[in-house]
């Protein structure tokens, strides 16, 4: 029997059929990432079920264009079908395509992604799994490669990720000639150690100081800037 799908205020997402599903990552990255007039063109990469893309599309502009890729046919199709019963469908538009052979209809404001991590553990049994959270299909070398292909002049790579992971990605993206412009660490708990890195890198552009968000205070309840940053989708935010 197919998930209940999950509900958002203003749209549904069903993940049922989908390696990479709903999760804080995604939408902590979708409501994080910088938009303004400017972020007209962007690319969800690894859409998976296509939640970021419906974020984005409902945090933008109404002439703000989405195209959302993903590997997985599975994936792609029920993205596809998310999209298709959104209020976004006519600017969000979902392709069954790998990043590398991803030619784009024009150079992207933002690149946005939540891109599989683990390089060194074990492998999943379901290969759609390990697709979807393992390094075999998309490297950080591949990631950062065709981002600079496919960013206009001045545009943005956004992504999240563990931190041992987010210094290797940010060593990998400098060498390429993008610099982090924008990083912000997130733990949930005050004693737990930070969880994950979220960032945005450019070739150009001025660099911010350094911030961080916390999911729960120490008195369990969520923080007001973690429920500011989500209260736009959250049913309960």
């Amino acid at each position: 029997m197919a998930s209940k799908p999950f509900q958002f205020k203003q749209f549904s997402v069903a993940d049922d059929r989908c390696a990479h599903k709903v999760g804080t990552d995604a939408v902590l990255l979708a409501t994080w990432v910088h938009l303004d007039s400017t972020s007209t063109r962007i690319l969800d990469v690894g859409t998976g079920c296509g939640v970021i893309a419906l974020i984005i599309a409902q945090r933008s502009a109404a002439s703000t264009n989405i195209d959302a890729i993903d590997i997985a046919e599975p994936d792609a199709q029920q993205a596809a079908e998310n999209v298709g019963r959104s209020p976004w469908r006519d600017r969000v538009v979902v392709h069954h395509k790998a990043l590398q052979e991803f030619e784009g209809r024009r150079c992207y404001d933002l690149v946005i992604s939540n891109p599989p991590f683990f390089a060194d553990s074990l492998l999943s049994p379901d290969p759609a799994r390990t697709r979807a959270r393992h390094l075999s299909d998309l490297t950080f070398n591949a990631l950062v490669e065709h981002s600079k292909r496919l960013l206009a002049p001045g545009g943005r790579l956004a992504l999240i990720l563990p931190p041992v992971e987010a210094s290797r990605f940010e060593t990998t993206a400098f060498d390429a000639g993008l610099k982090c412009v924008r990083r912000t660490r997130f733990r949930t708990r005050p004693a737990r150690p930070v969880e994950r890195i979220l960032m945005e890198l450019s070739a150009a552009g001025t660099v911010h100081p350094e911030t961080e968000i916390l999911l729960y205070d120490a008195g369990g309840q969520q923080t007001p800037a973690y429920r500011e940053l989500t209260r736009e989708f959250y049913l309960n935010a």
